[in-house]
């Protein structure tokens, strides 16, 4: 085996995993099966307290890392069985490693060298980098905060530019705590949700009393690239 391929078999597992489980979970992994197995993981919780973190945050990790469906269940998951507190912590934590390993995954095999040949090109791409470059944090929290911005994309774009993992990582844990914030909420109300055979709002991101202070981040994010552009700097 050559050693590009050795380099590269890390994030070629988690595409065909992340394939193989959008076929064979995607149907499993849902609000209705939540719903079906509550009361036998609040039991387990309750029994086994640490265990039931450990697992949590196990297969929450597992679910990030290899790209596979269910990752918004798992926070509700989060939220319903730990509260809002710890269980936003758990899921942070989750969530994190889990997009550290995308990432680490994408720049051993194909990112370090797109970032080397970027930066010794002249194309478009290469000047493309450059100004990511200058406003990295900016651009990583902006990835983070957006919801628009889907959350496998923000992790393996990052590990195309030559992005350091710690500066990755720092982005990642804080640039989701908005959103976690919102989901673990929700999650935590889930009691309630379940008694009345209803369904959670999952729409309540883009109420304007919370997507107002997320876009307040995303503002406060994108402020050095808007200082560029005041001093007639090239802001990418």
């Amino acid at each position: 085996m050559s050693e590009r391929l050795k380099r590269s078999l890390p994030l070629i597992l988690i595409v065909l995993a992340a394939a193989v489980g959008f076929v064979l979970l995607r149907d499993r992994l849902t609000f209705e099966a939540l719903a079906e197995n509550r009361e036998a993981l609040i039991a387990y919780r309750d029994a086994h307290y640490l265990p039931a973190v450990l697992v949590f945050v196990a297969t929450y990790t597992g679910i990030v890392g290899l790209s596979l469906p269910g990752a918004t269940i798992a926070t509700l998951t989060g939220g319903f069985l730990f509260g809002l507190f710890p269980g936003v912590v758990y899921n942070v934590l989750a969530a994190s490693m889990g997009a550290t390993i995308i990432f680490s995954a994408a720049k051993a095999g194909a990112g370090e060298r797109l970032a080397a040949r970027m930066d010794v090109g002249a194309g478009r791409m290469a000047r493309l980098k450059r100004g990511l470059d200058r406003n990295q944090w900016s651009v990583l929290f902006l990835m983070r905060l957006a919801p628009v911005v889907p959350f496998f994309v923000a992790n393996v774009l990052p590990a195309f530019m030559g992005v350091p993992l710690w500066r990755f990582v720092v982005t990642t844990v804080i640039g989701i705590i908005p959103g976690a914030l919102v989901y673990t909420s929700v999650g935590s109300g889930l009691g309630t949700v379940f008694e009345t055979e209803g369904t959670p709002d999952l729409s309540v991101i883009f109420d304007p009393a919370i997507l107002g202070p997320i876009v307040g981040l995303c503002a406060l994010a994108a402020l050095p690239m808007l200082i560029r552009v005041f001093r007639k700097e090239p802001a990418l």
